[in-house]
């Protein structure tokens, strides 16, 4: 791929922020009981009212997020929307449980009155992620205070105690480690301690390396597999929830991982990710007959039980390209810089809707839309569509142009989470290209 492709690449995903943007801003907002609406058409009609909470705390968070350090969305409509959202999240998301600690639902009406609790910590960490971008915003204490006293809550339930998730201790149940959830937690560690000073980050270094000592117990059958599901010990599962490979999920890790070793200077680390969590993925992923990227397999070649197994969904695709750019910084191997173009390729001449804006979220295996909506309770506003590609600083590399690591790295650490920024364009500080990347699958395991 050569500095004008890079350089061609950029200028899309700028254009495709701007028109999911425009979607979002257009159609989602209730005007009427605050929120959002997330259950868009493909046109931008709503077909359901139902708000779910884990998007409702993106949205806020990518509002702020965009306000914060973009020039062109320092508006006042982006702001107010950003914190009439906050005020949502606030007065209805949250609802005690049996135990008197806080959770979030997962599904409110549109008059904010809760209709379903997950059990799960993920509406948990987009409620935490709204509040400390929206107090980095505002300057409100009260919301960062409140976002640190979920996470310990979080955290409690994670690597103490998780009875107050409601997920009653089965005699048959064996405990297991899944990916997303030391993820999700690595990316709320860097959304917290950015921008807070050096006695939060080492507050939550700990975890951090807990984060990753368990990220890394999926790498099984000696290097050749990564594993969304292993046991506590690290040891593999039986049967089909033990052999579920998740291509999306594991290059996910694998960027953040590389966001960890480059915060910490642990080349091992990135090494690893580059290795085991990019290309790794991608070779068993990838689709040879249709391309694009399966969203389960089975490591043993069975047929994943899951239902939409072969279907390919927008979010993986985004996570491999972020994760190829960034290994390609790291290495300069042309080879990962081809495959990030096969990928950018396949992406973006399949799920952007030309006619109508934003993108489909879901094709069949042979790249034909399947679901035409373009928000439901597992898509939210897709800013995928401009996921932080260092696409601008890959042109002034291949230019002979250098940037120290902690510059490549300013704005990719602080995660949503699970939303992502960088830098958009070479010598300007503040137009960023930002991503959201969903924890769909993790968001839909428990269906509860």
């Amino acid at each position: 791929m050569s500095v004008v492709m890079l350089e061609k690449c950029r200028e899309n995903i700028q254009k495709q922020l701007d028109n999911v943007v425009d979607f979002w801003l257009k159609y989602s907002h209730d005007r009427v009981h605050g929120g959002f609406f997330t259950c868009i058409g493909r046109d931008g009609n709503i077909y359901d009212e139902l708000k779910y909470v884990w998007l409702q705390g993106r949205q806020v968070w990518m509002y702020c997020r965009l306000y914060r350090t973009m020039d062109r969305f320092h508006k006042p409509e982006i702001l107010e929307a950003a914190v009439a959202g906050g005020a949502f999240l606030r007065k209805f998301a949250r609802v005690s449980n049996s135990s008197g600690q806080w959770k979030c639902a997962f599904c409110l009406t549109r008059d904010g009155k809760a209709l379903k609790v997950q059990r799960t910590i993920f509406s948990e960490c987009f409620y935490i992620m709204a509040m400390d971008e929206l107090s980095k915003v505002t300057g409100d204490k009260d919301m960062q205070l409140e976002a640190e006293q979920m996470m310990e809550q979080l955290i409690y339930w994670v690597q103490v105690d998780p009875s107050g998730l409601g997920r009653p201790q089965l005699p048959g149940e064996v405990p297991i480690n899944s990916l997303s959830v030391p993820m999700m937690l690595m990316c709320l560690v860097q959304q917290i301690t950015e921008g807070r000073g050096q006695e939060v980050s080492q507050k939550y270094k700990e975890l951090g390396i807990w984060c990753v000592q368990q990220i890394l117990q999926h790498i099984q059958r000696a290097g050749t597999a990564i594993l969304e599901n292993v046991s506590v010990d690290g040891s593999e599962l039986p049967g089909c929830q033990g052999r579920l490979q998740n291509p999306g999920h594991a290059l996910e890790a694998g960027w953040f991982l590389m966001l960890y070793g480059a915060q910490w200077g642990d080349k091992e680390i990135q090494r690893t990710a580059i290795r085991n969590f990019v290309e790794l993925p991608y070779q068993y992923g990838w689709d040879k007959e249709h391309g694009g990227l399966f969203y389960f397999l089975d490591v043993d070649g069975h047929c994943p039980t899951q239902l939409e197994w072969s279907m390919k969904l927008w979010w993986p695709h985004c996570e491999a390209l972020i994760a190829f750019l960034m290994a390609y910084n790291h290495t300069r191997k042309p080879e990962l810089l081809e495959i990030f173009s096969e990928v950018y390729q396949y992406t973006f001449s399949h799920f952007p809707d030309a006619e109508n804006g934003e993108w489909f979220g879901y094709l069949t295996q042979e790249g034909k839309v399947a679901l035409d909506f373009k928000g439901g309770p597992f898509k939210g506003k897709n800013i995928d569509a401009a996921c932080p590609l260092e696409t601008a600083s890959a042109v002034q590399v291949l230019q002979g142009g250098k940037r120290k690591s902690n510059d490549f790295w300013g704005h990719l650490k602080d995660p949503l989470r699970c939303l992502f920024v960088c830098r958009g364009a070479a010598g300007e500080p503040h137009t960023d290209v930002v991503c959201q990347h969903t924890f769909n699958g993790a968001a839909v395991e428990d269906g509860q």
